[in-house]
């Protein structure tokens, strides 16, 4: 498959797991009251426990996407940015690499405390806060690459 395809696939299911991944952030730390009916209000007034599954298939779909994609952007994307010292971008990177590590290990507890024990609501939140800062994290800097690589 040539790259570009999987990079514009890597993207789209990226905008599909931020806006799950959201929707739920937004429910859990900002409840829909009764009586809201505004636009922000019906994104908050989900269940998050519904988009539990769905998050995480859309993780590791983008996982499994992001770690085919890496070969070419180790041999083909980084080299220019090393040649530029455009280090900030490469480190942006490094660190985006991490974070998707950790949170893939993390979604089997995600799961259980979403799932298993609905009890723990703190642990439930924080989980949820983890895999919202960190999606949002690997979007902005996947694109900040993506558009310095585009520029060269």
């Amino acid at each position: 498959m040539p790259i570009t395809f999987l990079l514009v696939l890597h993207g789209i299911f990226s905008v599909f797991l931020l806006g799950a991944v959201t929707h739920q952030f937004l429910s859990v730390f900002w409840p829909r009251k009764p009586g809201q009916s505004d636009f922000v209000a019906r994104a908050r007034g989900i269940n998050p426990g519904g988009y539990v599954q769905a998050i995480i298939i859309l993780y590791v779909i983008e996982f499994v996407l992001g770690a085919i994609l890496y070969p070419t952007y180790r041999v083909l994307a980084r080299p220019p940015l090393q040649d530029l010292q455009l280090t900030y971008v490469i480190g942006l990177f490094e660190v985006k690499e991490n974070f998707a590590a950790i949170v893939l290990a993390m979604l089997p507890s995600y799961w259980y405390f979403w799932k298993r024990y609905p009890d723990y609501k703190t642990t439930r939140a924080a989980l949820t806060a983890i895999l919202f800062a960190t999606v949002w994290y690997d979007m902005i800097a996947g694109h900040l690459v993506n558009n310095a690589r585009g520029l060269l």
